[in-house]
């Protein structure tokens, strides 16, 4: 079953902030953050699912993983809390995509190694 979701848009997403670490200590705690959010196999799958999709998802994460739908809305937790990605709330369900701002720190301090 496909949801649209006019609201919550990939052009909505780009507009989300992401954590901004300006100094070294910071940097390295948001490099650990975030790290730590991608160091589920879930988690990187649920994250190549919304890349590949490009646009926002509501129900089809839970319906493309083999976990309880509480799992799936724990990992989803990790990432938005993450900045990873962002979630609207759209009636009983709640829409997600890739927080691009989010995405983009996290391979920039990944690319500082």
């Amino acid at each position: 079953m496909t949801q649209k979701n006019n609201s919550c848009k990939p052009a909505n997403c780009l507009k989300a902030k992401a954590r901004v670490f300006e100094s070294t200590a910071n940097g390295d705690q948001a490099l650990a953050i975030l790290a730590k959010a991608m160091g589920h196999p879930i988690r990187v799958s649920i994250i190549r699912m919304l890349l590949k999709e490009k646009r926002c998802v509501c129900s089809q994460i839970v319906d493309k993983l083999p976990l309880a739908q509480s799992t799936v809305s724990q990992h989803l937790k990790v990432l938005k809390d993450a900045g990873l990605i962002q979630g609207e709330i759209k009636g009983p369900s709640t829409c997600y995509c890739i927080n691009r701002n989010g995405l983009k720190q996290l391979k920039k301090l990944v690319a500082l190694f």
